[in-house]
């Protein structure tokens, strides 16, 4: 089995409300894959019972090796110092804390802080501690970066990296597109609890059409254009300023986001 993961027709309901309607979904070994949907599009509750945290009514959940979770609202006992719970969870685990890994995350610092006194960033670096503390094949990784600031974001993206180096499958739920273009090797959209789209984010876009940006600037004024055909529509888009005898001063010219990307199919009315 080379899957990390194998989802086939979950179905989820909350009484007569159908949340997951039938949902398929594979993760390859060693991919870091994100999980991404609107809100109420059915994430949290896929991600929970592939966790095992929640009873699903029908389907199957296939996960081909250990599993560590970080979770977003996960919270600990007030007053537990941060070295107290990992050598609880270690306990728990049968496995001796890793000192190295500890570091790496930054929690050696946290050893004797109260888990009260601890900020949101600092929580959620001892959160994820915790969760690679038993050494899983796979992680699932819920906003991980949340209330990070950018030294923490970069250090803990360099951290799953390692993972991925160690041949660990991360899956990701994010609300940050950037970090998700930037770590993930492939990604599925969920959408009305049905997967709208899944692949890499080079596929996405194909799948969605380019998309660029255009930013004209002139000495009365910079304007903002989007087109998705950058040969007759920036053309077009020129034309009419020549029209208007407008003397362009710079033009900033990019492709669309995997936000954009992303909104396109997540938002966009069913057919």
């Amino acid at each position: 089995m080379t899957d990390a993961l194998q989802v086939k027709g979950l179905r989820k309901s909350y009484g007569k409300k159908e949340v997951l309607k039938g949902i398929d979904l594979r993760v390859r070994k060693g991919d870091i894959f994100a999980l991404l949907g609107v809100n109420g599009a059915g994430k949290t509750t896929m991600l929970e019972c592939i966790e095992g945290l929640r009873k699903y009514d029908s389907g199957s959940i296939s996960v081909n090796g250990s599993v560590g979770i970080q979770l977003q609202s996960a919270s600990l006992p007030a007053y537990i110092k941060g070295m107290e719970a990992i050598r609880l969870f270690a306990k728990w685990n049968r496995v001796s804390a890793d000192a190295s890994m500890l570091a790496a995350l930054g929690t050696d610092s946290l050893a004797d802080k109260k888990y009260r006194e601890m900020s949101t960033g600092q929580k959620r670096r001892l959160h994820l501690a915790l969760a690679l503390i038993s050494n899983p094949d796979i992680v699932f990784l819920d906003e991980p970066t949340a209330g990070l600031d950018v030294e923490g974001r970069i250090s803990l993206h360099a951290y799953i990296r390692t993972l991925k180096n160690l041949g660990k499958t991360i899956l990701l739920a994010s609300h940050d597109m950037v970090e998700v273009e930037n770590l993930c090797d492939s990604i599925a959209i969920l959408k009305d609890g049905l997967i709208a789209f899944t692949g890499t984010v080079e596929e996405l876009t194909e799948k969605v059409g380019t998309h660029y940006n255009v930013r004209i600037k002139t000495s009365q004024e910079t304007k903002d254009f989007e087109i998705d055909n950058i040969g007759s529509g920036l053309m077009a888009i020129l034309k009419d300023y020549q029209k208007e005898n407008t003397v362009i001063q710079d033009i900033q010219v990019d492709r669309g986001s995997l936000e954009q990307h992303f909104v396109k199919i997540a938002r966009e009315d069913d057919r």
